[in-house]
């Protein structure tokens, strides 16, 4: 009768055995695939929480130079007068025009030297914060009240004039 009929540990391990058999059968490469579907069901999910991703700093330099152009061009002035308002509209124009034409084919040619630029920026912003903060601790620490009172010479020798 044993025989007939497995324990439960062996049913167990054989069921295991052919569900892996049977996941082997179907996906050669499960793992991939599933880490797959994870990275873009997490990037829908952040960008439906923080909106689209921020695009390169040439585009975003394009968009900062559209934005002021607009800005500027929508500008009405008094305080040119009624007669005076439309050639300065006009003489406004034409800078955002000129400036726009400046502009693009610098973006157009050289779009890497936008990022190494950005990258460049946020690294030296962060040497300046660790500075700050390094100064800062220093002056708020316990030692630096003792240097101020004359308790702590320092690493000198202290020179008595009298």
């Amino acid at each position: 009768m044993s025989e007939e009929r497995p324990t439960s540990d062996a049913a167990r391990k054989k069921a295991q055995d052919e569900a892996v058999d049977e996941v082997h059968a179907t996906d050669p490469d499960a793992w991939a695939t599933a880490c797959e579907e994870d990275l873009v069901a997490e990037k829908a999910r952040r960008r439906a929480r923080y909106g689209p991703p921020p695009g390169s700093a040439a585009e975003e330099l394009r968009k900062l130079v559209d934005a002021v152009a607009d800005k500027l061009t929508g500008i009405q002035s008094p305080l040119f007068g009624a007669v005076a308002s439309g050639t300065a509209q006009q003489m406004l124009n034409q800078a955002v025009q000129q400036a726009k034409a400046a502009v693009e084919p610098v973006i157009e040619r050289n779009p890497d030297v936008f990022d190494h630029l950005a990258a460049a920026g946020s690294e030296l912003l962060a040497a300046y914060r660790s500075a700050v903060e390094n100064q800062e601790r220093r002056w708020t620490s316990p030692e630096a009240d003792r240097r101020d009172k004359g308790e702590d010479p320092g690493p000198g020798e202290r020179i008595d004039l009298d």
